[in-house]
């Protein structure tokens, strides 16, 4: 019986030296993997998790380094292995799944031969049978059509079949430990729950072990079977991941757990200090905001949309959901305007839109009524804005010229709004937080009043205690100013704590809708059965 652990880090210390002097990223961390166990590290941004996957693989940039400590492998002291034999060690015995994996695979090089590469590499097939062992890899993540799939470029692939391909790279050397650096972050919950289960299930059919690496409390709960938390560097709490969801000892591994949306809590149950109780003045606002009908969107000979109905009230908060490819971000840009339209009408405030010309319609008076927060909060900001000049941008494209200080005066209004500190708006976005970016990003948003904003997973990629920050925020704004939200997400306890109404899409059509509390508690289409069964949570 083994008794030995396959990996064994001890006081592992983390640095990196910057032009501030030396940041210790990583310090005293201490954890084990015994074979066939799956380890959940779990923390927010910053906390070291990532890092501490970085040295375990010696693949710390140039300004970092191993100040401290021991990383055992299989009886191998790492630290002092030649680079030579740890290129040999990457992929054969240790493979990572990166967080993103459009990043992590060549975008100019077929994903057959990316495999192929890693196979030759370490010596596992020949030039004769590279092929066939690329494709039977394919097929072993359940690629549909591997033989096909093996010509395709990655741009030519959904986000859940590029999570596939990376996963196929990683374990195509069959190695001992597998690393998974959030590898389900903006992936659909059933994409998620295929890719989760999947990793489970080749980690158990060859005694691997894994480490998930997640912010994501009810992923570790299902799927790890120990959980070490990490807060600024440092290990805070481990434990069986039974004991750290049902008796957290830690009040940052409490904070956390009570961040995470579950069944039956609150917006404001989310928040570990929530401020005093406040009612925002509300404006009442009625009738009918946006009406849709028979929207159609047709690439090719694909419907990507086909033909739906849905409509928003003013004041109304209606979630857009459904897996990958149904046609959601497709009938948002739609809406938006960004898009036109194969057929259908798009009604706002009793004005058909749909006829208007995407290309036409930056210029029109409704587009400043129409607003849209978008999912990635730095790929949607200017870098070379600071953050006052990104909030100020629609005020300057759109409204009417004003004064240097009345524009610094409604941007300082407006940071005031979403949380964000005066001092913050003269920072660039390399400068700011996930958490701080996202609120440039809302405050941008509702920068001319508009009455519908457009979120589209705006929270995706956010740690729980911002996210939930976040998303009181949203509500707050909502009720105060009057604003119609269209929530576009996958995260059905999110799209719950926020929404009024839930539409269901499928394959470009609308399979279910109703209110919230009808649709997430008693759905009637299998479909929606099928993604709520889906969603990991952490044990109530």
């Amino acid at each position: 019986m083994e008794t030995l652990p396959l990996l064994d880090v001890h006081d592992l210390t983390v640095e990196f030296a910057t032009r501030r002097g030396v940041v210790r990223a990583v310090e005293h961390v201490d954890l084990s993997v015994r074979r066939g166990e799956i380890l959940g590290i779990v923390g927010e941004s910053g906390s070291g998790k990532s890092v501490t996957s970085y040295a375990v693989m010696r693949i710390l940039d140039r300004a970092g380094r191993i100040a401290e400590g021991s990383v055992t492998f299989s009886g191998m002291d790492l630290r002092d292995l030649p680079e030579s034999d740890m290129r040999d060690l990457r992929g054969r015995e240790i493979s990572m799944v990166f967080q993103n994996p459009r990043a992590a695979l060549n975008p100019i090089r077929k994903i057959g031969r990316q495999i192929e590469d890693v196979l030759l590499r370490h010596g596992q097939c020949t030039r004769a049978d590279a092929r066939a062992k690329a494709i039977a890899m394919l097929d072993r993540v359940r690629i549909a059509r591997p033989e096909e799939r093996y010509d395709a470029y990655p741009f030519e692939l959904s986000g859940g079949m590029c999570q596939r391909v990376v996963i196929a790279l990683a374990l195509a050397c069959r190695p001992r430990l597998l690393i998974a650096d959030e590898p389900t972050t903006g992936l659909d919950v059933t994409t998620q729950k295929a890719v989760m289960d999947l990793i489970v299930e080749l980690t158990r059919e060859s005694r691997m072990s894994a480490i998930l690496i997640t912010h994501d409390l009810g992923l570790a709960a299902a799927y790890c079977d120990s959980v070490m938390v990490m807060e600024k560097g440092r290990v805070v709490e481990a434990a069986p991941a039974a004991t750290i969801f049902s008796a957290p000892t830690h009040p940052y591994t409490k904070r956390l757990l009570r961040a995470t949306p579950r069944p039956g809590a609150t917006l404001r149950d989310l928040v570990m200090d929530p401020p005093p109780e406040t009612v925002p003045a509300a404006i009442p606002k009625t009738g009918r905001l946006l009406d849709v009908r028979g929207l159609v969107k047709t690439y090719g000979a694909v419907n990507a949309v086909d033909g739906i109905d849905l409509h928003i009230d003013r004041g109304e908060s209606v979630g857009l959901v459904g897996e990958s490819g149904c046609g959601k971000s497709t009938t948002s840009m739609m809406i938006m305007r960004l898009l036109d339209p194969s057929d259908g009408s798009i009604h706002f405030d009793g004005q058909e839109i749909a006829a208007i010309p995407a290309r036409a319609f930056p210029r029109h008076p409704l587009r400043k009524r129409i607003q849209m927060v978008f999912q990635d909060p730095t790929d949607s900001l200017n870098p070379r804005f600071t953050a006052e000049r990104a909030i100020a941008d629609p005020i300057l494209r759109m409204a009417d010229r004003m004064g240097r200080d009345a524009l610094r005066a409604r941007c300082e209004d407006l940071a005031g709004l979403v949380g964000l500190p005066t001092h913050l708006l003269d920072r660039f976005p390399h400068q700011l937080s996930g958490g701080q970016k996202a609120r440039v990003g809302i405050a941008r948003a509702i920068a001319l009043n508009p009455d519908l904003v457009i979120l589209d997973e705006p929270t995706a990629a956010l740690d729980v205690s911002v996210q939930a920050v976040v998303l009181n925020l949203l509500e707050e704004l909502k009720i105060s100013l009057g604003m119609s939200y269209l929530f576009v997400s996958h995260d059905l306890h999110v799209v719950r704590l926020l929404c009024d109404r839930v539409i269901v899409m499928r394959a470009g059509r609308i399979v279910e809708q109703g209110t919230a509390q009808q649709v997430l508690e008693a759905p009637t289409a299998d479909y929606t059965r099928e993604l709520l069964a889906a969603v990991p949570h952490p044990p109530a």
